[in-house]
């Protein structure tokens, strides 16, 4: 991509998608139609706790998905159960915004998710009451910038697409016009 084209999702919800969400739902103002604001890929790595290496090659990974460096997130508690000391590194999370989260919402959208074995669209109950989406993914290999030789472990991880919308039928309607697979009923 270049530095003056902007990302497909994002010309098409400035040219299709905020017209028509505006006419639908009778929205007083341009400013007062759902936006999606960022997305938040998390991957939490357990095994850290044993191996710290383990962190490297999720960070690696979750890093070449985004096409950002994640952040280390530490365990904020002791938990003596799962042998975790305050201060240890647990997972890993990258915030995406603008056109960037544009293209990694692109690629997870027509690319990544029809990867995905058996796939019959993403399931409606996982908004949080306020408009925000988040989706678990079970392996990071339906991405194709992993190459699955260099694999050594399936992770999963939670991707959060945090919106302006005020209810979750607003974010539905948003999140379904700019081309998010949900399941038909």
């Amino acid at each position: 991509m270049s530095a003056t084209e902007s990302p497909r999702i994002k010309e098409s919800y400035l040219k299709e998608v905020r017209p028509r969400l505006m006419k639908e739902r009778n929205y007083p103002n341009v400013m007062a139609v759902p936006r999606l604001t960022k997305v938040v890929i998390n991957m939490g790595v357990g095994e850290a706790t044993q191996n710290v290496k383990v962190l490297d090659s999720a960070v690696d990974e979750l890093g070449r998905i985004a096409g950002q460096r994640p952040a280390v997130r530490r365990a904020k508690k002791s938990v003596a159960a799962f042998r975790l000391r305050e201060g240890m590194p647990i997972a890993a999370s990258v915030t995406l915004r603008g056109d960037r989260m544009y293209e990694f919402v692109d690629r997870l959208f027509n690319v990544a998710l029809p990867r995905v074995r058996d796939f019959r669209g993403l399931p409606t109950g996982a908004f949080d009451g306020r408009g925000n989406y988040t989706l678990g993914l079970k392996d990071q290999i339906i991405f194709p910038e992993i190459d699955y030789a260099k694999v050594d472990k399936l992770r999963g991880m939670n991707v959060t697409f945090v919106t302006t919308a005020r209810t979750d039928e607003e974010s539905k309607d948003l999140l379904a016009h700019l081309g998010m697979p949900f399941r038909s009923q």
